[in-house]
């Protein structure tokens, strides 16, 4: 056989600097395999045992390097299910070239097995999305496709029929009757200038000067620009909150940092945003606007990619479109240096207060185990490049707390889906993207449960990722979410037993150890983190440790009071672990 189409597709991956393609093989992808194999010496495929996984792991690349991520799906149902990890990579903004596969031409429209029009499925998750029905589309439409979701920060998606995998390379079967040949194009992006207009970098530079009680709000669009957000709040004066997905902007032990926002965020970053009178988004658009301050009661300056979302969130009297970096750089000799430092101290002394009770919910001696201790050893025993995956759920709420961003630690986790089980696909795909890096998955027993063979997956590839299960045999975030809305928990809780997550390590080749004795946690961790290959620590911590707001508002009190007037079934458990909080922290 000779050139296939399917050549021309990886050729031109490997032109746009694509070395690895995450899937997991079909009939109705051998001609792209068959590609794959042809030219491995230039993009290598890594085979996953979950083509969500597979989107997940691509996602993760693209948000770490910030370089299109590519995953590949066989027809029908294996594209299906390709989309959670993608609706993950649309809602977060990470470029993501999604290659999938489809029935011959000849029987399309037939109902022949497995053919699902996967570019109708696909629609509202990508932002280019083609059925490629003839060769001579090649490589032109991967150019747009790959172009697409660096400039939108989104999806793009690829259907390839299998005749048309495996037709000649050049082929051009049909008579041309446009005024137009085959696309010629040529595999390079170039990014639209960041810098806002100058007079867009005045307004903001005057709205910020008035301020008396500055504020930044710093989200993941801002993760390249830590030199620049802590300048900026330097001169400023300010304090900065960071959403959980821009955690890594600032380290958590910098002078300027008040912590999170939200439900999972801190006291003091809550309490700033109530009091501050001037605040300046940087990439964000965080959706939670309860959190923020009060629209017409505050001077709110933004700088954003994307001009759509520019104002989304608060009544922005300066929006400035561009980069992060670009935009601060240039902003920041405009900004008056505030000697008057009362503001910032005033957080400062709150933030010393916020990381006391932190460390006092920390207890090694508690036992059921208190799930702040565990990733509270982790985040002191992990190295200073440490990079932390997260699933959704308590384990956010506690990995928010009490993972300590320090030196070049980096932090990634689903944020607007906030779907289960991203956290272990991640750590394998920055393994794959980082291998001298330390790279650990903290997850809950429910999301580990759903993708538990990419721990497989790890040990076949040999990725020495670190897995740490908060395991509390339910479904956490689900459970408080019901109280905090004033039912008695219901459906949340598995039977007994507990799952044992360390026997499936062991059986997979990699070190497993289960732990449910707070003395053993240390030890367990250490181990891990010092085990040459991929390893597993499954914890099972105290299921009835709440995961409170860092200020908890009267409407939340009533409706978990409520909850337990009508009946919740473990009040006793929760009231006693409620106790234990407070005398740890008394006991400080």
């Amino acid at each position: 056989m000779g050139r296939i189409a399917a050549e021309t597709l990886i050729e031109r991956l490997a032109e746009w600097g694509v070395d690895t393609v995450y899937g997991l093989p079909g009939d109705g992808i051998n001609g792209i395999m068959e590609g794959l194999r042809r030219h491995s010496d230039r993009v290598r495929f890594v085979l996953v045992h979950h083509e969500e996984a597979a989107a997940f792991m691509a996602t993760a690349y693209a948000k770490a390097t910030g370089k299109i991520g590519v995953c590949l799906a066989t027809s029908g149902p294996g594209g299906i299910h390709l989309l959670n990890g993608l609706y993950d990579a649309k809602l977060d903004h990470a470029p993501v070239l999604a290659i999938t596969g489809l029935q011959e031409t000849s029987v399309l429209g037939s109902g022949y097995q497995q053919e699902v029009a996967l570019e109708h499925v696909f629609q509202d998750v990508a932002e280019y999305n083609l059925v490629v029905s003839n060769p001579a589309q090649l490589p032109g439409v991967v150019d747009y496709a790959i172009r697409t979701a660096y400039a939108r920060r989104g999806v793009a998606h690829l259907t390839f029929p299998n005749d048309v995998q495996v037709a000649d390379a050049d082929a051009d079967p049909y008579q041309h009757v446009a005024p137009a040949n085959p696309p010629a194009t040529a595999p390079i992006y170039l990014p639209a200038p960041g810098r806002p207009r100058d007079e867009d970098l005045r307004a903001a530079a005057e709205v910020l000067n008035a301020a008396e009680r500055p504020a930044i709000l710093a989200g993941a669009g801002a993760l390249h620009a830590r030199a620049e957000v802590l300048a900026l709040a330097d001169a400023w004066g300010a304090p900065v909150i960071k959403t959980l997905p821009g955690k890594a902007v600032i380290p958590d032990d910098s002078e300027f940092a008040v912590g999170g926002i939200g439900l999972l965020g801190t006291k003091p970053g809550e309490e700033l945003a109530e009091d501050c009178d001037t605040l300046l988004m940087v990439g964000t658009n965080f959706p939670y606007t309860q959190h923020l301050p009060t629209p017409g009661k505050v001077r709110v300056v933004q700088i954003e990619a994307d001009p759509v979302r520019a104002g989304a969130r608060l009544p922005t009297e300066v929006p400035m479109i561009g980069d992060s970096r670009e935009a601060l750089a240039a902003l920041l000799p405009l900004v008056q240096r505030r000697d008057d430092r009362s503001h910032l101290r005033k957080y400062q002394d709150k933030m010393r207060s916020w990381r006391d009770d932190m460390a006092a919910l920390e207890n090694p001696d508690r036992a059921p185990i208190a799930p702040q201790y565990p990733v509270g050893v982790l985040s002191e025993l992990a190295t200073d490049d440490a990079i932390l995956t997260c699933d959704s759920g308590t384990i956010a709420t506690w990995a928010a707390r009490h993972w300590t961003i320090r030196g070049d630690r980096g932090f990634y986790l689903s944020g607007n889906l906030a779907t289960m089980a991203p956290g272990l696909p991640y750590a394998n795909a920055l393994q794959l993207a980082y291998p001298e890096r330390q790279i650990i998955a903290y997850l809950g027993d429910g999301g580990f449960a759903m993708l538990m063979a990419e721990f497989l997956t790890a040990v076949q590839h040999r990725l020495p990722v670190k897995v740490v299960i908060n395991n509390n045999n339910s479904l956490g975030q689900i459970l408080w979410e019901q109280m905090v809305l004033g039912y008695p928990e219901h459906g949340v809780r598995y039977p007994m037993p507990e799952g044992n997550f360390a026997a499936w390590a062991e059986a997979c080749g990699g070190y497993g150890r289960k732990v449910t004795e707070p003395g053993d946690v240390r030890s367990a961790l250490a181990e891990a983190l010092a085990f040459d290959g991929p390893a597993l620590v499954d914890i099972d911590v105290n299921p009835n440790e709440p995961p409170l707001p860092g200020k908890v508002g009267y409407e939340q009190a009533k409706k978990f009071a409520e909850s337990w007037l009508k009946g919740q079934p473990n009040k006793v458990a929760t009231a006693t672990t409620l106790f234990k909080d407070k005398l740890s922290q008394l006991g400080r």
